[in-house]
């Protein structure tokens, strides 16, 4: 039995990507973190979050963050006190429910979040509320409609939870869009082993299957984007040596995010590419190859040096 599509508590509240009376759909995933820093370890700090944010102000004003920690505060902050023209996509990071110690820290995350939002109404958009946490092959599985109930009702602004379009593709995905505002979509056309050459055409397909499945749910590309390395030895069910059969190089990169923000203008989707930066922390860290593809989804490197890539994109899309 399918769950009404239109139930969602309230009514679906209206979400506007604008700065200024201009469109601002073209987003990035933004996490500040240096080599040496982790989100449960040394932070980065005011100075090295605000230089970030600079680099990127010119040319995307959107940002997304996934959890409601100290370096989304300093990153509110400070694009209040500096007046940057840049909106955030909030976070709020929901784990399994293992123990009364990870159910505080949900809480602390909903807590924040709603405080969070409400003392910047100017700045966060709206907020997402656990991320990948309902596809089946997640290694956080929890169901997060609590909590989005939480955060909803404590906050102004729109709220929805991200997950892979191989939830949302599911009978079973109803139940959760009909908590949300909308939904946030993630699908990588490289993870899912196409070409470039058919990068978007895969791309497209699966928003509009989605669009089909949530007839009247309003949708956003939360996560997608093309590594510039990888570890061609990983073999096996789920890993990227396996999955990953289009070129991986930072040419590819750059061919892809020609045909990524021609669609993103095209059609009109908002889109966060995945992400700002490379980060050496993910994937395994040291213990893991350096070529883990985890580390390497930036547009600029891990020192902040812009990508060969990403420079050709500033110049041909930011003139």
């Amino acid at each position: 039995m399918r769950l009404p599509r239109h139930r969602c508590r309230g009514g679906r509240r209206d979400l506007r990507f604008e700065v200024d009376g201009q469109w601002i759909g073209n987003g990035v995933s933004f996490s500040p973190y240096r080599d040496g820093q982790l989100p449960n370890g040394e932070l980065p700090g005011e100075e090295e979050i605000l230089a970030d944010l600079r680099l990127l102000a010119p040319y995307l004003k959107l940002l997304r963050m996934y959890d409601s920690n100290p370096v989304a505060e300093r990153t509110l902050a400070l694009i209040r006190c500096e007046r940057l023209p840049l909106r955030l996509l909030l976070g709020a990071w929901i784990a399994p429910e293992t123990s009364e110690a990870v159910r505080e820290t949900n809480r602390e995350q909903a807590a924040n979040a709603i405080r969070l939002a409400n003392e910047y109404p100017d700045i966060v958009l709206a907020v997402l509320v656990g991320n990948e946490t309902c596809v089946s092959w997640s290694g956080h599985l929890v169901g997060p409609d609590a909590w989005i109930r939480e955060v909803r009702t404590a906050v102004a602004q729109p709220v929805s939870t991200a997950d892979d379009y191989n939830f949302w593709n599911k009978p079973e995905s109803h139940a959760v869009a009909a908590e949300v505002d909308f939904i946030t979509l993630h699908g990588y056309a490289l993870w899912n082993s196409q070409q470039l050459e058919n990068a978007m055409t895969w791309t497209d397909e699966v928003y509009d299957s989605i669009v089909e499945m949530h007839a009247g749910v309003p949708i956003v590309f939360g996560e997608t984007g093309w590594t510039t390395q990888y570890e061609p030895t990983e073999i096996g069910p789920g890993s990227e040596g396996t999955l990953m059969q289009g070129e991986v190089s930072v040419a590819a990169q750059l061919a892809y995010l020609r045909q990524h923000y021609a669609w993103v203008e095209e059609r009109r989707v908002p889109t966060i590419l995945f992400e700002a930066f490379d980060e050496n922390w993910k994937g395994g860290g040291d213990a893991t190859s350096p070529d883990a593809s985890a580390k390497h989804w930036g547009v600029f490197t891990a020192n902040r040096k812009p990508k060969a890539s990403i420079e050709a994109i500033m110049n041909e899309f930011y003139p």
